[in-house]
């Protein structure tokens, strides 16, 4: 099942208005999101399949599109599927060098290199998503 949400619209595929931030992509048990900033400073960052770096500024909406992906049924299959729902996101953390909140956790990009490399788009696997909701709703409410 593939379902794509652009500029936060449900149905089929579509260009994303030019002030949107995120994309999303549903597909098998896993979510890609795409960050149509460009500045390339401000791209997330990933370290393939060891965590996530966001531009603080970034996260309130980022958070808006993991709950959007959490009301959709690809999201609840594949949470059933999957009966570990332990917590596989580390608590943010702020970097006041670059203004990004890291999160360790199992998020990956398609680089195999070590460390954190700016990535337009990366995966999750769907089951993982509350996870991520959680820590990021708790360094948001943290502010």
């Amino acid at each position: 099942m593939t379902l794509e949400i652009v500029g936060g619209r449900r149905g089929l595929p579509a260009r994303a208005p030019k002030s949107a931030r995120w994309t999303r992509l549903c597909t098998g048990g896993s979510v890609t999101f795409g960050h149509l900033v460009g500045d390339d400073y401000r791209t997330p960052r990933v370290w393939g399949g060891h965590g996530l770096g966001l531009p603080e500024t970034d996260l309130a909406g980022f958070a808006v599109q993991l709950a959007k992906v959490m009301k959709h049924h690809a999201y609840w299959v594949a949470r059933a599927e999957n009966p570990d729902h332990a917590m596989h996101w580390s608590p943010g953390r702020y970097d006041d060098e670059d203004a990004f909140v890291y999160f360790a956790g199992p998020c990956t990009h398609g680089d195999r290199l070590p460390g954190y490399h700016p990535a337009a788009a990366f995966t999750i696997a769907l089951p993982h998503v509350r996870g991520l909701r959680i820590r990021v709703a708790a360094y948001l409410a943290a502010l």
